[in-house]
């Protein structure tokens, strides 16, 4: 699972990174969330970062406007839906992040948040799907979500699931690259390299999404929900 997630990189460290040109309105942002313009670089425009909603409106929804939001997608789950595999084949998006958070259960009632990231604390991306439709106004929205996988060992710690971050810039090219099969881009929906990964404890803070600040990212003493200190780390 992935219900939030960073990128508070400058947008000159995004440039050289993925090569792309970063628009004025970006910001950085220590808590994004689903349903919030978010940028992306997808397949249609590689060249470019792209702000779309966190929370994909599937293509055969019939009333979008109250459609339940997809913000994960099994990478199990493409093969076997249509829907899925179609947006697989011409809507392939690189979702831009540093980091994202996830939550152990510690008790019945009791999460402990967490920051995951990379050890060189650099961005990566995430791989994720796209879809396009026009409102009520005619104005035309688009929508992302971000596929998941099963959990590395360092993650399966705190989380059965993970997002599939992708391994390299290699493999974020093959991953928008309109000439590769539907076989080699399933082929990239694997789990992070365990190695490369490292993860802290962080406020409770971080579970509104109100809050949106660098004291989110600060390492915490593992602290529930409820703001109780825990051992259970």
């Amino acid at each position: 699972m992935c219900e939030r997630y960073t990128i508070v990189a400058e947008a000159e460290k995004i440039n050289n990174r993925f090569n792309v040109e970063v628009p004025e309105i970006y910001k950085p942002s220590y808590n994004a969330a689903p349903s919030q313009l978010l940028p992306v670089i997808t397949n249609a425009n590689p060249n470019e970062i792209s702000y779309f909603h966190w929370g994909l409106v599937p293509g055969w929804a019939k009333n979008k406007s109250i459609s339940t939001k997809i913000i994960n997608t099994p990478s199990e789950a493409i093969e076997e839906k249509a829907s899925f595999r179609n947006a697989l084949k011409q809507r392939r998006c690189l979702i831009i992040a540093d980091g994202y958070y996830d939550w152990k259960q510690s008790f019945k009632k009791s999460k402990i948040p967490y920051r995951v990231l990379l050890k060189t604390e650099g961005l990566f991306a995430f791989a994720g799907l796209w879809e396009a439709y026009e409102d009520e106004n005619n104005n035309t929205v688009h929508t992302f979500t971000i596929i998941t996988t099963a959990a590395n060992g360092i993650i399966s710690k705190i989380n059965e699931r993970m997002p599939v971050i992708l391994a390299d810039q290699e493999s974020e090219r093959s991953w928008l690259n309109n000439n590769h099969t539907m076989e080699e881009h399933l082929t990239l929906l694997q789990p992070y390299d365990e190695h490369a990964m490292d993860l802290y404890t962080i406020s409770p803070l971080v579970n509104s999404i109100q809050n949106n600040s660098p004291k989110l990212i600060q390492p915490t003493p593992p602290v529930d929900q409820f703001g109780n200190l825990t051992l259970f780390d």
